[in-house]
């Protein structure tokens, strides 16, 4: 099966045809000023973190005394990742070193200054602990940074990845003005093992809905390939909740391009924008004025802009000659204007909707960042004939789009766009206009200087829909025609309603083009589709290149529809958008012919499998811990019947389960993916079938993932044993010496509590149970193979195993006696070997769920050594039923985990299916708790099968 492989290369791909990546390199001279006075009597993480103030160097030296700003480094992140926004801060601010530009100093705009924490490059994004220290170095820093300034000032907050957490979790406060994120996953944590981390979150959700701190994030989109970028989106706000708005770079005017998670900082495109957010943050002086800013600032066109400031008057006279009438069948097109005018085209019944382009012009008050001359107002008058009475027109959609150059790449690699690039897109509804009698759409060039273009007219509001299924569109794909009477002009919208828009699912779309596609001059805007898949992000596809004029030079653009509006396990917000997909196509054709026939729309397999491993890694672990837990309880429950232990091998408990058991489950997962449950649960679908043949699917790699990792145990082992049994030399297990032991193991017990309690995360302590346990049955393994070939000298006739006639009986001379045993004890032992064999495969699949912790402890002990603390890791109990286990497993002879007399009704390796259903179900939102419900598993069994004998008390019973 060459699944795993395939999915793989596809998302390598991601980034490069998914979202392609735009991102003119930025460049700055930085310096660093460290702010030794925020040192142990502002807080006791001075001695683990520290604080910097950014300057531009040679631009820049002392204190402003203005505003401001915090930087927050996210998951092993550097507060040298401050430079590139702070640069282009100083440079927009600064005409010269030292020497305020004229545009912001007439506005009595503040500059800024921008601070650095420096976490050491911590772990946060894995450890609730680390990213509460975190919060708390951070609020003390506020403080600290706020006292340098006069009274009142208030500080800005921008936060990187778990930064942005961070920066979130400082609320509620008042010394904040606003939070800038950028690839902060608000919504769910990225990795999912620390319960603590969940909690972090959940404080964060209700700052989100109740603080009035204006907060915008940004995410990458599909070219983030660190995070799924659904987790980005935050809360959607509603009437009477604060400022809260998503954007991501690919709607981002200006931008207009995927950008990576750590590229977010450094993209020219992204931080000039952020850096001037900022710098005209320092005049707004309520939540509501800064809410304005950000919108004006770093705008996805999603939201209308405010009024301008300054307009032509509401209200105005259009007499004659002051005009010129457009017929209805003509379009207004004017290329190059060069003097002021007013056009003005009479409103049409059958096509009530105006569209109208500027090219690198303005609408008041949207424009490129350096637009041309050309300013154009439009405006709504009533009259049959002159003097019209006009006012101003309110638009359904007013934002900046791009224009991509024919027969390049768009995104252009390494370079995207140029600020001054782009085209003013008005639309107005004319049936909502509310008024009545004959009305006309006037134009007005109020300035122009020869460069730049006007196109507008009327077009249907009527959508092409295709009503093709997902059960269609599956395999093969499907074609939409653009009919006569929607042929492309200004505006065309295509809606396919019943296609489901997911982040799971990516499709192909592939346009078709007449023959004659000659055209004497450009037109003046190529057509471009706009898909808008949810209300934060949309994605610009040029058209340009698919016709054969222009294809001719080779170019080709993958237009690769997809979203991160819903996403498994994110919950679905009814209403927030309507299913299926739509996208509109704007073009200026001029004089050239209509030349786009339709589309074939199809599913991209090799994007879509792409799209897959992010979102269900962490499932696919979760499961093959349900998998394992399933195949221990088959296991161990073997001989329970009569009473007999009779484990067998890990080998064979695998090859029954694959047999017997997997078929099952492959049909229940699908069947139970089929059911209506919250998209917080198992495959996080909700229900819809289409993504239902994912659940056997991921069971099956799951299934060859435990498969592999018992395979990788046994070449593990093989040096291990090798190597163990040359430096130890084998006990005799006499009862004085077992009593011995076990007096001696309660003592060192007691002493590894007291260190976990003390000084190491119980998650130390667990690996250094998964390596003793992983010893012992290496040496279990190497003994039974050397015991085999002991047997061969003294014994005439191999005695033969009732159970695997292949495998001679253990010699028995080995084999520790109790008084109390009978003299066939020998018997037990291979079941023991493969209880322990079983319990290695169960604590091997376990350590995922502890390694990150581990690791960060690691990290932690470089940076800030020994004194560290590690709050909530060092509960013993967490991992006291695996030392227990592990150490009686490890000295006794008699038989392991036997069933005993109070189970009767209820048998305590139930607790095993537990486990696997908390995998299943809740382990991939949730993943924490499936640790807690192994360490009571494993609990339960230890305190009543092997808890009295432990304590010296034996139970024999035969």
């Amino acid at each position: 099966m060459n699944v795993s492989p395939y999915t793989l290369a596809s998302c390598q791909d991601v980034a490069e045809h998914l979202s392609p990546q735009g991102c003119r390199m930025s460049y700055m001279n930085p310096s660093y000023i460290p702010q030794t006075r925020f040192n142990t009597s502002w807080t006791p993480l001075a001695e683990r973190y520290s604080l910097l103030l950014y300057r531009e160097d040679q631009w820049e030296r002392e204190l402003h005394g203005a505003t401001p700003v915090l930087f927050i480094p996210g998951n092993a992140g550097s507060s040298g990742q401050v430079r590139s926004i702070a640069s282009s801060a100083t440079r927009q601010y600064y005409i010269r070193p030292n020497e305020p530009a004229y545009e912001v100093y007439s506005r009595n705009m503040k500059p800024l200054d921008f601070f650095a924490v420096d976490f050491n490059e911590d772990l946060s994004a894995f450890h609730g602990p680390t990213l509460q220290s975190q919060t708390e170095y951070c609020a003390r820093a506020v403080s600290y940074i706020l006292s340098l300034y006069p009274a009142d000032t208030t500080i800005i907050i921008m936060g990187h990845s778990m930064g942005g957490v961070v920066a979130t979790s400082l609320l509620p406060s008042k010394d904040i003005a606003a939070i800038i994120t950028m690839s902060t996953p608000h919504t769910l944590p990225p990795a999912r093992f620390d319960q603590r981390v969940n909690e972090i979150y959940e404080r964060n959700r209700e700052a989100l809905f109740r603080d009035p701190t204006p907060i915008l994030s940004l995410c990458g989109g599909a070219t983030d390939m660190m995070i799924p970028s659904e987790l980005c989106i935050l809360p959607w706000s509603v009437e009477g909740l604060p400022y809260r708005r998503t954007v991501f770079s690919s709607a981002l005017e200006g931008s207009w391009t995927g950008v990576g998670h750590r590229e977010m900082v450094w993209c020219h495109q992204v931080r000039w924008r952020v850096a001037r957010a900022a710098m005209e943050l320092t005049m707004a002086t309520s939540s509501a004025d800064r809410g304005v800013v950000l919108d004006r600032w770093l705008r996805d066109g999603h939201t209308l802009p405010p009024p301008p400031t300054e307009q032509t008057p509401e209200t105005f006279t259009l007499n004659e000659g002051d005009f010129e009438m457009l017929r209805p069948a003509r379009r207004l097109f004017l290329r190059d204007p060069r003097w002021k005018s007013t056009h003005i085209l009479p409103v049409l019944a059958d096509s009530p909707r105006f569209v109208l382009f500027v090219s690198q012009g303005s609408i008041s008050p949207i424009a490129p960042q350096k637009p041309y001359v050309l300013l154009v107002s439009v405006s709504i008058c009533l009259g049959s004939s002159a003097p019209f009475q006009c006012g101003p027109l309110q638009p359904i959609v007013h934002r900046l789009i791009p224009n991509p150059v024919p027969g390049t790449v768009f995104p252009a690699p390494q370079q995207g766009v140029d600020e001054s690039e782009g085209v003013v897109v008005f639309e107005a509804d004319l049936t909502l206009q509310s008024l009545s009698g004959d009305q006309w759409v006037a134009v007005r060039i109020e300035q122009s200087d020869g460069e730049g273009w006007v196109v507008g007219g009327f077009v249907s509001a009527e959508k092409i829909i295709s009503n093709v299924s997902m059960l269609g569109i599956l395999f093969g794909g499907t074609f939409v025609s653009l009919r006569e009477s929607h042929q492309v002009d200004l505006r065309t919208s295509i809606r396919l309603p019943k296609l489901s828009s997911n982040a799971l699912v990516v499709y192909r779309v592939t346009p078709s083009t007449t023959e004659d596609t000659f055209c004497e001059d450009s037109p003046p805007l190529w057509p471009l589709l706009v898909h808008s898949s949810h209300p934060s992000e949309t994605h610009y596809y040029t058209l340009s290149n698919y016709f054969t004029s222009v294809s001719s030079q080779g170019v080709t653009s993958n237009i690769l529809l997809h979203t991160h509006g819903s996403a498994p396990y994110i919950e679905s917000v009814a209403g927030l958008f309507s299913e299926g997909v739509e996208v509109v196509i704007y073009s200026a054709f001029g004089a050239c012919p209509r030349q786009l026939l339709g589309f074939h729309v199809a599913i991209d397999w090799t994007a879509t499998l792409g799209r897959w491993p992010a979102r269900y890694l962490t499932t696919i672990v979760c499961w093959a811990i349900g998998i394992v837990s399933l195949i221990v309880f088959e296991a161990w429950g073997s001989g329970e019947s009569d009473h007999t232990p009779s484990v067998p091998p890990v080998t064979r408990s695998l090859r029954e389960f694959g047999q017997r058991r997997l078929p099952r489950l492959l049909l229940a997962s699908l069947l139970i993916a089929l059911l209506p449950l919250s998209e917080q649960f198992f495959l996080g679908n909700g229900g819809n079938w289409i993504y239902a043949p994912m659940a056997p699917l991921l069971l099956l790699i799951a299934s060859g993932l435990v498969c592999a990792s018992w395979g990788l145990l046994l070449l593990l082992m093989w040096p291990v044993g090798k190597i163990g049994n040359i430096f130890s030399a084998r006990q005799q297990k006499q009862q004085e010496e077992i009593t011995g032991a076990r007096r001696s193991t309660l003592v060192s017990m007691a002493f590894v509590f007291a260190l976990i309690f003390f000084f190491i995360p119980w998650q130390v302590a667990y690996l250094c149970c998964w390596f003793i346990h992983m010893q012992s049955c290496a040496a279990d393994w190497f003994a039974s193979s050397e015991e085999a070939v002991s047997i061969a000298p003294v014994t005439a006739i191999p005695l033969l195993n009732r159970d695997e006639s292949s495998t001679p009986i253990e010699d028995t001379r080995d084999i520790p006696r109790m008084p109390s045993a009978p003299p066939s004890a020998h018997r037990y032992l291979k079941s023991n070997r493969n209880h322990k064999a079983h319990l290695l495969l169960f604590m091997t699949w376990l350590l995922p769920l502890a390694a990150p912790v581990l690791v960060v402890w690691v990290r932690t002990l470089v940076t800030a050594g020994l004194t560290t603390p590690f709050d909530g890791d060092h509960f013993f109990l967490n991992v006291a039923p695996f030392l227990i286990l592990v150490d009686f497993a490890s000295w006794t002879s008699r038989p392991l985990l036997l069933r005993k007399s109070g189970e009767w009704y209820f048998s305590t390796r139930w607790s095993l299916c537990l486990v696997a259903a908390i995998a299943f179900f809740d382990g991939p939102r949730r993943t924490y708790h499936i640790f807690d419900a192994a360490r009571l598993a494993i609990g339960a069994l230890a305190a009543v099968r092997i808890g009295p004998q432990y304590w010296g008390r034996s139970f024999w019973r035969f």
